[in-house]
Order: C-alpha cells, then sequence, then structure tokens
C-alpha cells in the first residue's frame, strides 16, 4: 500500500485529492514572496512555497491546513496531500471521542513524515555514495580541475541536493462533531474569532509557535543537551525559526553537523504535532484563521507584535463586512498587509528597516454561522467599510480580551488630508520576550492563549492632544494615494518641531 501510495502522491498526474469536494464556506488569500530594491521596484525571489487545503469530509468532517515550506514546495505539497489521505478516506468518524481523534491526528503527522522520507531515500543513498567518490581524491580541488569524469558527479550530487532538501511547517485544522481540533508542528498560527450579540469579537489564539522562544520547546531541547539559550539568542536553528518542522532531512540525519544541534543526544527537531481540543463550536459566531509564517511576520514587522492578532482581525472583520464571496474577502486582507508592509518600508519610518522584504503570504479564513455581506446592500458611495477598535479600559480584569468593531464610513477627505494620518501603532522596535503576558485556559491538556492586554494602555489608536487619532493609511484604512510624496514634503516643512510634535512620517 505504502508503495502505491507514494507512486500516486510523487507521479505527476493531478492528485487524487482533487475528487475531495471542497469546502465552501472557506476561503483562501495568498501573496508570493517579494524583496523590494532600493528603487521601490519589488521582485520575487523563488516560486510561491506555500501550501493550503480545505476539504469537506464524510460524516460533518472538515479538514483545513496551512503549510509554509522553505527551500521548496515539495515538503509542503506532500504533506497537504498525503495528510489528506491519512484523515480523510474513512479514519476519521463521529463516534470517535477526543482522544481517538488526537491519535489519529498524531499519527497520521508520523505518516507523512515517514513516507515522505521513504520518497527521497534513494536519492540520498546516491548522493551518500557518490560524496563518498569525491571526497578523497578532491579536497580544495576547483571544478575546472576535476576529471571530467568528476565533474558529472559534481552536477549529479547538486541535482540530487535540490531533490531531497527543503521541509516545511503545517497547521491543520479538524472540525468534527462540530468539536474543533488543531494539531500543529512549527510556526504558522491559528486564531478563533467569537463574535457576540453585541459586536465584541474575543480573539483566542490557540497553541504557540514551536520556536527559539518558546519556552516549552527549549526546555526540551535543553533536555537534549542543546544549549537552549544560544538557541534562542540565534533565533533559528538550520536557517528556520521553526524547532519542529515536516521533512528538512539535514536537521532530521545530519544534526550532528549543525553547530548548534551537534550535542544532542537524539533528533532534536521533530514532526510530532503539538494538538489542542477539542474546542466545541456549538453556538459559536464568528470565524477561524490559518496564517502562514509569512503572513504574520509581514504584518509583525509593519507594525509589531503587540497588535497583530487584533488587527488580522479586524481587517477580516472589515472585509467581511462588504464582501460576497470569501475567496475575495481572503484576498483583500492578504493584500492589505501586503500593502501596509511596503508603505512602512516606502516610508522611511523606524520600522523601515524590518520590512525590506516579506516570505510567501497565505491566509485561510472559515467562517463559523457568520454572515458575509449582502451584495445589495454593499455601500458605493464613500466607498468602504472600515473597523475603529475601541480602546481597551485598563479596569477590565477579565482574562480575555474583547476587540470592539465599530463599522464607519469617513468620507473621501479623510483619507487624502494629510493632517488625519497618524499612525495607529506605537513604532517602538520589538524587543525578544517582551511579548504582553498571556492568560493560559486550562482544559484538558489544552493551552488557549487568550490575547491580554495588560501591557500599556494597550489602544490601538493613540490620542493626539486633544484630537483622537483617524484611521491611518497602513492598515485600518487602504490608501488611495501614495503617502511618499506627503512624508517628503512633511519632513522639510516640519523637520524643527518635529521633536515637539511627534510628527508624522520619517523619525
Amino acid at each position: 500500500g505504502n508503495r502505491r501510495m507514494r507512486s500516486m502522491l510523487t507521479s505527476h498526474c493531478p492528485p487524487w485529492t482533487d475528487d475531495l469536494p471542497l469546502c465552501q464556506m472557506c476561503g483562501v488569500g495568498t501573496a508570493p514572496n517579494c524583496v523590494y530594491g532600493s528603487d521601490g521596484k519589488s521582485t520575487q525571489s523563488h516560486p510561491n512555497e506555500d501550501g493550503h487545503l480545505r476539504f469537506r469530509g464524510e460524516d460533518g468532517c472538515f479538514l483545513y491546513g496551512v503549510f509554509n515550506g522553505y527551500d521548496g514546495s515539495r515538503v509542503a505539497s506532500f504533506a497537504s496531500q498525503c495528510l489528506t489521505a491519512e484523515l480523510l478516506l474513512g479514519q476519521l468518524n463521529s463516534s470517535h471521542t477526543d482522544n481517538d481523534v488526537r491519535r489519529i491526528l498524531t499519527q497520521a503527522f508520523d505518516v507523512v513524515e515517514k513516507s515522505y522520507f521513504e520518497t527521497i531515500d534513494d536519492a540520498l543513498a546516491e548522493k551518500a555514495h557518490l560524496s563518498n567518490y569525491l571526497l578523497p581524491h578532491n579536497e580544495n580541488v576547483s571544478f575546472h580541475q576535476l576529471s571530467p569524469q568528476s565533474q558529472k558527479v559534481q552536477e549529479r550530487l547538486k541535482e540530487l541536493e535540490q531533490e531531497v532538501s527543503g521541509g516545511a511547517t503545517a497547521v491543520v485544522a479538524l472540525i468534527l462533531n462540530n468539536k474543533l481540533y488543531i494539531a500543529n508542528v512549527g510556526t504558522n498560527r491559528v486564531l478563533l474569532c467569537k463574535s457576540s450579540s453585541d459586536g465584541q469579537n474575543q480573539v483566542l489564539q490557540i497553541g504557540r509557535p514551536h520556536s527559539t522562544d518558546n519556552e516549552d520547546e527549549l526546555q526540551r531541547l535543553a533536555a537534549l543537551g542543546v544549549d537552549s539559550a544560544r538557541a534562542r539568542q540565534a533565533g533559528q536553528i538550520a536557517g528556520q525559526s521553526s524547532t519542529r518542522r515536516l521533512g528538512d532531512y539535514r536537521a532530521k540525519f545530519n544534526y550532528n553537523e549543525i553547530d548548534l544541534l551537534s550535542v544532542a543526544k537524539t533528533r532534536p527537531i521533530i514532526a510530532e504535532p503539538e494538538i489542542h481540543g477539542s474546542l466545541s463550536l456549538d453556538g459559536v459566531t464568528g470565524f477561524l484563521l490559518l496564517m502562514s509564517e509569512g503572513l504574520i511576520n509581514a504584518l509583525e514587522s509593519a507594525h509589531g507584535p503587540e497588535q497583530a492578532n487584533q488587527e488580522i482581525v479586524a481587517m477580516v472583520a472589515a472585509e467581511l463586512a462588504q464582501q460576497t464571496s470569501l475567496e475575495a474577502v481572503s484576498q483583500s486582507v492578504v493584500e492589505r498587509v501586503k500593502r501596509l508592509h511596503h508603505d512602512v518600508y516606502v516610508s522611511g519610518r523606524q520600522r523601515a528597516t524590518y520590512c525590506s522584504r516579506h516570505e510567501d503570504m497565505t491566509l485561510l479564513i472559515r467562517t463559523l454561522n457568520y454572515p458575509l455581506a449582502d451584495a445589495a446592500l454593499t455601500p458605493t458611495q464613500g466607498g468602504r467599510i472600515y473597523p475603529v477598535s475601541v480602546p481597551y479600559s485598563n479596569s477590565q480584569s477579565t482574562s480575555k480580551t474583547s476587540v470592539t468593531l465599530s463599522l464607519v464610513m469617513p468620507s473621501q477627505s479623510t483619507l487624502t488630508n494629510g493632517t488625519n494620518t497618524a499612525s495607529t501603532l506605537e513604532e517602538g522596535t520589538p524587543t525578544p520576550g517582551s511579548q504582553s503576558p498571556t492568560a493560559t485556559l486550562q482544559s484538558t491538556n489544552t493551552q488557549t492563549q487568550s490575547s491580554s492586554s495588560s501591557s500599556g494602555d494597550g489602544s490601538l489608536f493613540r490620542q493626539r492632544g486633544s484630537q483622537a487619532a483617524q484611521p491611518d493609511e497602513t492598515g485600518r484604512v487602504p490608501p488611495y494615494v501614495d503617502f511618499t510624496q506627503f512624508y517628503r514634503l512633511w519632513g522639510g516643512d516640519h523637520s524643527d518641531s518635529q521633536s515637539t510634535q511627534g510628527g508624522l512620517g520619517p523619525q
């Protein structure tokens, strides 16, 4: 069976998963990676490596996933097909308990990892064999000095390296019996947004990224003998910030050649998912967001990590209020993030240095009994609807933070009138480990972090003197105008009063 599955997954015919029904309550938006040149032009540095899945299975079962591939898209696309085969071919049914579902999810990831390495087995063996052939004779010899035979071997080795390198991180959401399960490997993110009848949005981040600043992961590595303080400081291991990954033969098999990992007693980078759930979705109105690492990083580079979750939820809610298709909603939100990331770069402001490039971005939105805009009611005059977030009150000592979204339609003048373009977010530089404290809700081996705003006043908009700050061009209000010129002029006119005014633009 395994052989057959391998040939199925590696052959070039369309994947069998194309026959499964796509979930219609779901939309996906994507944008490829991008590097901005000094001339302001942007170029894509590699083909898109993200992947996703969104299927409706039998028996009230739904499967969603977002995959962040690196060094090629092979592992991401293999994982999305193989996981689907391991989860939607009758393995799950409504009589399963939470423990059954957790076991089946864990097992599925295990099969994906093993099957993937089986597909590159022969190539790895050939690579080892050819490396042994080359090494003894050709220390310190340039390619041109090699014999024709050795040059051939060298070229074949290059091909093989491309075939076997690369990995992926993955986050999967499964809905079964109207209960939500999340399985995560690596650094993608899941948010569950619950809306109450009075318009409050409660945002829960489910689970934490497996990265070099996750305490539990650092402890896991330390127990294997890895210097966790060094890992935290390095911020990445073998080129990636994730401490759990699918594929990546170097980190899995050759970890003793990787400086930071060479002392580990056993394999330090693992593919085992952390599983959260179940969370009951009965009576829940709202939406579920799966975000690839590239999307989160772009938003956090542009605006800092403090409010990223609230911000993405506010954008999604705003787009849901005015678009009639989920596909359009997801794509619009990704494009808003892309644009505000670019705007911070061209503004030359303090955070611009973090925004010279972004990775592939993927956003998957699954609505939960949430109404989309009625085509007939979409406002045409005045343009679009924007969310305004009400500042948090410090007196609230609740463990969950609510963000209120009021929908307003600013007039065109708000968008073009320079004096109203105040920056929505503090321009502070992020310091590692200074994330706001998070409340942790304990439930059967689930850690659901709810965003908490106890650090600072947490308001999404700063008050400037007596005049309340308006939504600015970097996200609350999509720019109809390129503000580069405005910042340049502002910088010229106000350079002297800059310090007293806490002014706009380059600081």
